[in-house]
């Protein structure tokens, strides 16, 4: 049985703020739930009452799985300044600590046309080296996204989760890996089997949506039993973060994947 994690970014937004929507996601049954930014200085993330929100949490025993870093930082776009994402990386495991929240989701930012794609990759292993270092006995594990350039994130520099794996064994740390979402994964046409052999335990996290549409499972053409029994087959037991955009009521749109998962 796989634990999910409601995104409430995009679900139960019928409840209100976001400390409501935890509370929601609890009377629904779920023990956890993932965010994005917690200041939302990243549009589509909205500002977060953080003291409601972990009030929200703590009332309920509910877990947040996940929370993105903040800002967005485009690593590779000249002149390379970063220093607002270390910066700001500490706040979020102020944050994340504060939070209960044991994850931090991560990118690559935009590729650059002026650089080899090998240099890039180097360079985001070095990035990211110097950020585990920075908040070494933290506790928090970064997890590194791939996204789908085909649809959602045209220009990104990770597209494939091979490549993320790569920085993944570069930087060489028990505090980071692979944020593997089956979304992504599928619209880039990936093998969901071979990626997970490859990744192997440096898959700390995942996260799904329905492909075509990123809409709620049953609103694509994914087998989502085949999908879910592909992902135990690998290994994952951790949670599973819900990041769709629903069609129907929350509560409505979690009951196919709800039951796949309880039989996963």
């Amino acid at each position: 049985m796989y634990t999910l994690a409601p995104n409430i970014e995009l679900l139960f937004t019928e409840a209100g703020d976001y400390h409501e929507r935890v509370r929601a996601a609890a009377a629904a049954g779920f023990t956890s739930v993932e965010m994005w930014g917690p200041t939302g200085v990243d549009a589509p993330a909205k500002p977060k009452d953080l003291i409601a929100l972990k009030a929200a949490l703590e009332e309920t025993g509910t877990r947040l799985e996940a929370q993105l870093s903040e800002p967005r930082t485009q690593f590779m776009i000249p002149p390379k300044d970063h220093s607002e994402f270390y910066r700001k990386l500490d706040e979020g495991v102020e944050i994340a600590h504060d939070l209960g929240c044991p994850r931090i989701v991560v990118g690559s930012g935009t590729g650059f046309g002026g650089s080899k794609r090998q240099t890039q990759l180097d360079e985001l292993v070095e990035i990211y080296r110097k950020a585990i270092s920075q908040i070494d006995g933290s506790g928090i594990t970064l997890v590194l996204e791939p996204v789908n350039i085909r649809v959602d994130h045209p220009g990104a520099l990770l597209d494939r989760t091979s490549e993320a794996v790569y920085v993944a064994r570069g930087v060489d740390s028990t505090f980071f890996g692979v944020l593997y979402d089956i979304y992504h994964s599928a619209v880039e046409g990936e093998d969901m089997a071979a990626e997970l052999a490859n990744a192997g335990d440096l898959v700390k996290y995942v996260q799904l949506a329905d492909a075509p549409g990123r809409g709620e499972p049953g609103t694509g053409s994914l087998d989502w039993a085949d999908r879910l029994g592909i992902l135990r087959a690998a290994g994952y037991d951790g949670p599973i973060g819900l990041e769709y955009y629903p069609q129907t009521a929350s509560a409505d749109s979690v009951k196919l994947i709800r039951q796949l998962a309880a039989a996963a």
